[in-house]
Formats: structure tokens, C-alpha cells, sequence
């Protein structure tokens, strides 16, 4: 049975942990608000690779009477969210750091301050590299009888989705690094079970992007590379634990 002393911790991290949701969800409104007063902006931003495959008197549509007004709210969301994540973040980290020791804030530390770089790496590439592949592939089937004639809302979700795939696939890494730090896999684990990876890559990457093979294979090739990546970075860390560990064994020898 539960006394007052055993409940009194639980009750003091859940009203912590209601502060940090309650700063974080504020931080999300604040940078919301911020990103509506530019909403155009953003989405000028965001259509600029498909208006430059596009004509000059090509222009997008929307077919609903609410779906502008949707789409822009869509564009505030989630620039707001990428606005405010520094401070999403460094209140997870508040959350989480009382509780680790010291040897375990020198491992976490790095790891989250990487996230928002790895994340804006991989978005970048998505905008930079991909989309106008992808659309140049896509405008490719217009024809005299064909007009294309994008709506703004399913091409916002469009490079929404990708750009938030392609982040993610670029954090791959920090996940996998962490997880050897602490154990938890092993490179020798990792590199055994490769070949599932591409598979599996090229299969989360057939269901995220569209149905065309450019964004399919620009999207599972990185994942592999990732992948690899990880486990060079991890055999340096296992290395280096190995050498941690055999330092006390020499002292003692000697």
C-alpha cells in the first residue's frame, strides 16, 4: 500500500511534468501566432520549388471555399511547432536531467542538441534536392489535353509529410548511437542485420512518399545511409568504452 511519502515524489514530478507541457504547449501558441502574421510569406516559401517547374500563368487552385484558410492554418502549425521546438526541447531536457547521473547528462546532452540540426539538415534536403525532382516527375505527364492544376492543400500535406519524413530519417543516427552508448544494440547487431534494413527502408519509403520512383529511392537511400553511418560512429564508441573498461585492469597490474 501507497503511504504519503511514496506518493509525494509521484505528485511532485506529475506537477512537473504539467509545467513543462504547460510551457511547451505556450511556446507551440506563441510561435503559431508568430508564423500566422506570415503566413503568406510561408507559403510563398513552401510552393516556390513546383512555382518554378510551373509556368508563369499556371497557378495553383483550391476547390473548397474554407480550404485556403485551412491550408494557411496548416503552414502557421507547423512552422510555429518548428519555431518553438528549441523550447519543447530544452524543457524535456529539464524534465529528464534531475534524474540521470552525471555520466548519463555528458551522453543525452549531446544527443538532443543534435536533433534540431539533424532534423533542419534532412528537411533541407528534402526542399533543396527533392521536391523539384519529384515534381519535374510528376509535371512530366501534362499534355495539351492535361492541364496540371495543384491543389495548395493536398501539395502543402504533400511536402509536409516529406519534409517531416526526411527529418526524421536524418535522426535515424542520434536513435541508433544512443542505443549502442547505452548498450541497448550492438554494431556487431546492427551490421548482421543490414540487409533487413535496406529492405525495410525501401518499404517505409514506398509508403511515406508518393507513388514515383525518384522520391521512393531519394528517401531509402539516405535511410541506408544513415544506417551506416550509425554503426561507423558506434564502433568508435564501442571502442572507446572497451578502452575505458581496460584502464582500471591495467592499473591494477601494475
Amino acid at each position: 500500500m501507497m503511504g504519503p511519502n511514496d506518493t509525494a515524489p509521484l505528485l511532485s514530478h506529475l506537477t512537473e511534468l504539467r509545467n513543462r507541457l504547460m510551457i511547451s504547449v505556450l511556446a507551440i501558441l506563441v510561435g503559431f501566432m508568430l508564423c500566422w502574421g506570415f503566413s503568406e510569406e510561408i507559403f510563398a516559401f513552401l510552393i516556390r520549388p513546383l512555382r518554378e517547374l510551373m509556368g508563369p500563368n499556371d497557378k495553383m487552385i483550391f476547390t473548397g471555399l474554407h480550404e485556403a484558410f485551412f491550408t494557411y492554418l496548416k503552414v502557421s502549425a507547423f512552422a510555429g511547432f518548428v519555431l518553438a521546438s528549441p523550447v519543447v526541447l530544452s524543457q524535456l531536457w529539464l524534465f529528464v536531467a534531475p534524474g540521470l547521473y552525471e555520466s548519463e547528462k555528458k551522453s543525452f546532452l549531446p544527443f538532443l542538441l543534435m536533433t534540431p540540426a539533424l532534423f533542419f539538415l534532412g528537411a533541407s534536403m528534402a526542399y533543396v534536392f527533392v521536391f523539384p525532382m519529384a515534381f519535374k516527375y510528376f509535371l512530366s505527364f501534362a499534355t495539351p489535353d492535361i492541364a496540371a492544376m495543384p491543389s495548395i492543400s493536398e501539395y502543402v500535406s504533400l511536402i509536409m509529410l516529406l519534409m517531416l519524413s526526411f527529418g526524421l530519417v536524418f535522426e535515424m543516427p542520434l536513435g541508433l548511437l544512443l542505443m549502442i552508448k547505452t548498450g541497448v544494440v550492438t554494431t556487431r547487431t546492427l551490421a548482421d542485420k543490414r540487409r533487413y534494413n535496406i529492405v525495410l527502408s525501401f518499404v517505409v519509403a514506398g509508403i511515406i512518399t508518393p507513388p514515383d520512383p525518384i522520391s521512393q529511392i531519394m528517401l531509402a537511400v539516405p535511410m541506408c545511409l544513415m544506417y551506416e553511418i550509425a554503426i561507423f560512429l558506434g564502433r568508435g564508441i564501442e571502442r572507446k568504452r572497451e578502452q575505458e573498461r581496460s584502464l582500471p585492469t591495467q592499473e591494477a597490474g601494475k
